[in-house]
């Protein structure tokens, strides 16, 4: 429905936590997922690699990305059957962790899951001090500071981030494939945050 090189185009600009090489990410844990629990695989591969493409216009407008990217992927979709269109929207409009409607559909479970994988595991830790590198917030401060609650300042750091929603994330997957990799990701990712304590504090 489209190509790699295609889709690439979209993400022009696009922040290192959300760019790209994100979406290569997700399309491939989405394709590992749809082979183990069903789902039409070039809709999940549409779907994935239009995700994220309103989250420009979210980013200067406030409206919902998942929204606005099932509506552009309409748009740059027509002419393929409507029936796999509108799987690749519906899909899209239901891979937010906060909002949207839940993911009904195969396609739309396997990109919901592997959406949120890429924010688990080495990756995980690595995007999340992206994103906070880039709003020049500090490497560590203590779990129990006011900034767990997410207000956006200098305190809210990955750990934050970690302790606040990424924990979290293994509780919402959708598939049994999804759960079994963010299981094992979270491990992963909780022995970091457990080790990064220990050297900030001069234990390790």
């Amino acid at each position: 429905m489209i190509s790699v090189e295609e889709a690439r185009r979209y993400y022009q600009g696009a922040e290192s936590s959300h760019d790209f090489d994100h979406v290569l990410r997700v399309l491939a844990l989405a394709e590992r997922i749809a082979r183990q629990e069903g789902g039409d695989l070039e809709v999940v591969r549409a779907a994935a690699l239009l995700h994220d493409i309103g989250r420009a216009e979210e980013e200067a407008t406030g409206a919902d990305h998942a929204l606005v990217g099932a509506e552009r992927a309409r748009e740059i979709l027509a002419g393929h059957l409507p029936e796999k269109v509108e799987a690749v929207a519906i899909a899209i409009a239901s891979h937010r962790f906060r909002s949207g409607p839940p993911p009904a559909t195969p396609e739309a479970r396997a990109l919901f899951d592997a959406d949120k994988l890429d924010a688990l595991g080495a990756v995980g830790v690595a995007r999340a001090y992206a994103y906070a590198g880039a709003r020049g917030r500090r490497l560590w401060a203590p779990s129990n500071v006011a900034a767990a609650q997410g207000d956006g300042t200098p305190d809210h750091t990955p750990v934050h981030e970690f302790v606040g929603k990424l924990s979290h994330l293994p509780d919402v997957m959708t598939t049994a494939t999804g759960r079994a990799i963010a299981e094992e990701r979270y491990a992963f990712m909780l022995q970091f945050f457990v080790r990064m304590e220990a050297e900030v504090r001069g234990e390790r």
